[in-house]
């Protein structure tokens, strides 16, 4: 703990206005749990890989790979941008553009948007990557850019938030909210349904945003950050929220999974469990990867407790993915886990690479996609989908 909290102050001393940790695991976990042994039930297969340029360096980002019609769409940190057929991996287009990327792709029917690390947003065309427009923000853009109703909302890392126009780039709104002076490296993705921008911020609190002005419409403290250091109030909404069934649910670094309604942030049940990387769902079902590397399947209705796989302790999971009967997190050391989803118990293991990912597996029908941290984009397949 001692050394952790000597590099955070180093790191507050030499930049300006806000700090960073990294945000998967713990903040001083210990050496990773041992892989236990276990009988594998499950058949793995790699089914194609390709390389996406120099992966994601060594500033912490998470740019995963984004799916829309047969096509992935997927990026580097030094602003390589790929089109790739999601079928057998063939490169549809490569562009090597002069930005720094450090949030995204996000896409819609005919742009893809990346974030800078210099605080640009830049709009491609999707069927060929050239560029469309270059629009200033505040600061580093850490998340995909989403866009609804001619709208491209941008969540910047000193908290503001732009609605861009969708065909030009020029400023519609923007929405101001502060953050701490310590937070995890990475924000809450962005979600817009029926008009409605949810925020997730550094401090615990959520926000819901009108897409057509950005005028605050609620917001709930979702955990409260106290303690005596900046490390101690460290309360980072976790990285993906989800709505299902008109509720809202939200992950903290600090100790709470809860479930709010999306029309009002009323909460509606809550659990003690802490994930900085946010929340997967599956029907009624919620999978999610603790800071200390407990593996949770609950309830979404209620928030019960299905199971919790205890053997992965210090092992830095992504955020866990559902393929048909199982889920899948993948840790720092790059290995894939498959566990029984109704038991809980490990099926298989494979080994994508050694750096650990980029994002949480993304599940597409019969396939699992992962994005290591040194670019790697691999597509699997697993039990009656071979």
């Amino acid at each position: 703990m001692r050394k952790l909290l000597l590099a955070v102050l180093l790191v507050s001393l030499v930049l300006p206005g806000c700090s960073w940790i990294r945000s998967w695991g713990d903040d001083d976990p210990g050496d990773p749990a041992p892989l236990v042994d276990f009988e594998s039930t499950l058949k793995v297969r790699k089914i194609w890989s390709t390389q996406v340029g120099d992966g994601m360096g060594k500033q912490g980002l998470s740019m995963g790979p984004f799916y829309s019609s047969g096509t992935l769409f997927a990026a580097d940190y030094k602003g390589r941008l790929l089109s790739v057929n999601a079928e057998n991996g063939r490169k549809n287009w490569e562009l090597k553009t002069q930005q720094t990327f450090s949030g995204g792709p996000g896409l819609d029917d005919t742009h893809i948007y990346m974030g800078t690390i210099d605080g640009r947003v830049v709009a491609f065309d999707r069927n060929n990557g050239d560029e469309l427009w270059n629009a200033q923000v505040s600061s580093e853009v850490l998340v995909p850019p989403v866009a609804a109703d001619g709208i491209v909302v941008v969540r910047c890392i000193d908290g503001r938030v732009f609605g861009l126009d969708a065909d030009n780039g020029v400023r519609v709104w923007i929405y101001d909210h502060s953050v701490p002076l310590l937070t995890l490296r990475g924000n809450a993705n962005l979600l817009v349904r029926g008009g409605v921008v949810f925020v997730g911020y550094d401090d615990g609190s959520v926000v819901s945003l009108n897409l057509e002005d950005g005028s605050m419409l609620w917001s709930q403290s979702i955990v409260s950050p106290e303690g005596r250091t900046e490390l101690e109030r460290l309360a980072d909404i976790g990285q993906q929220m989800v709505i299902v069934a008109g509720d809202l649910i939200v992950s903290s670094y600090k100790s709470h999974v809860v479930s709010l309604a999306a029309d009002s942030g009323r909460l509606l049940w809550f659990k003690d469990i802490s994930s900085a990387t946010g929340i997967q769902v599956d029907r009624t079902r919620l999978a999610i990867s603790e800071s200390n590397g407990n593996l949770w399947l609950i309830d979404r209705r209620n928030g019960s407790t299905l199971w919790k796989q205890d053997q992965l302790s210090n092992r830095g999971l992504t955020r866990p993915a559902f393929y048909g009967k199982f889920v899948v997190a993948g840790d720092k050391e790059g290995y894939l886990h498959w566990i029984d989803s109704a038991s809980g118990e490990f099926v298989a293991r494979d080994r994508a690479g050694k750096k650990g990912f980029a994002a949480a597996p993304l599940t597409v029908g019969t396939t699992l996609f992962v994005l290591t941290r040194k670019g790697n984009l691999i597509a699997y397949r697993a039990g009656a989908a071979l």
